[in-house]
C-alpha cells in the first residue's frame, strides 16, 4: 500500500513517527497523523490556524485523549473533567495525564549499549515506534477513500479525509475549527 502514497503522503507518515519520537510517544496515533499534516502545510489551503490546531490537542492530551463524546457522558453523571484534571495536575504537575508511559530496555538492549553496539532496529539513533489500531485503521482508510474516488495514488487530501471520516479527537478538533470531510474535499480537490 505505501508505493501508492505520494511524496507528501509519505512524509506525513514518517514526519507522524518524528512527531511520536519528539514527544517520547510509545505508539504513532491519529493526532501525531493531524500534526504532520499541518506541519507539511496540508491545511493551509482550508485557512486552518497550525497554533490553535495544535493547542487544542495539546489541549486533549492533557485530559488523557478523552473524546468529547466521553467528556460529556461524564458530565451526564456529574463528573467535572476539567476539575479532575487539575486536581491531578495540582498533584502531579501540568501534563500528568497525558505523560507517557515509561520506556522498558531489555536486558539485551541494555548489554548492546553497555558494549558500544547498536541495536539492529535502531538505525540512525532512533527506535522503532508502532502505529495504533486507529492510526492503522487511517491509513487504510486512506486507500478505500483513494479506491473509491478513483484515483491511481494515496495523498494527503486522502489522508486528511480518512482523519475526518473517523470518530476520535482529530475529526472533534477539525470539526471545531470548520473543517469537515465535505469542505476539506470540495476545497483540495479542486
Amino acid at each position: 500500500m505505501f508505493e501508492r502514497f505520494t511524496r507528501d503522503a509519505r512524509s506525513t507518515v514518517t514526519g507522524a513517527v518524528a512527531e511520536a519520537r519528539r514527544v517520547g510517544a510509545a505508539t504513532v496515533t491519529e493526532e501525531h497523523l493531524l500534526l504532520s499534516l499541518l506541519a507539511l502545510g496540508a491545511l493551509d489551503p482550508l485557512g486552518v490556524d497550525r497554533a490553535a490546531v495544535a493547542a487544542d490537542l495539546a489541549a486533549a492530551r492533557r485530559r488523557g485523549g478523552m473524546s468529547r463524546a466521553d467528556e460529556e457522558a461524564l458530565a451526564g453523571l456529574g463528573i467535572d473533567l476539567t476539575e479532575i484534571v487539575s486536581r491531578v495536575e495540582e498533584a502531579h504537575g501540568e501534563g500528568a495525564l497525558a505523560t507517557p508511559a515509561p520506556r522498558r530496555r531489555t536486558l539485551g538492549a541494555s548489554l548492546r549499549s553497555a558494549l558500544g553496539r547498536t541495536d539492529p532496529d535502531d538505525r540512525g539513533g532512533s527506535r522503532h515506534v508502532p502505529f495504533t489500531e486507529g492510526s492503522k485503521k487511517v491509513l487504510e482508510q486512506s486507500l478505500r477513500i483513494a479506491l473509491g474516488r478513483k484515483d491511481n495514488h494515496i495523498g494527503t487530501l486522502h489522508l486528511l479525509l480518512a482523519l475526518l471520516s473517523r470518530p476520535g479527537t482529530p475529526s472533534e478538533i477539525l470539526t471545531d475549527h470548520g473543517i469537515t470531510y465535505s469542505t476539506a474535499e470540495t476545497t483540495l480537490a479542486a
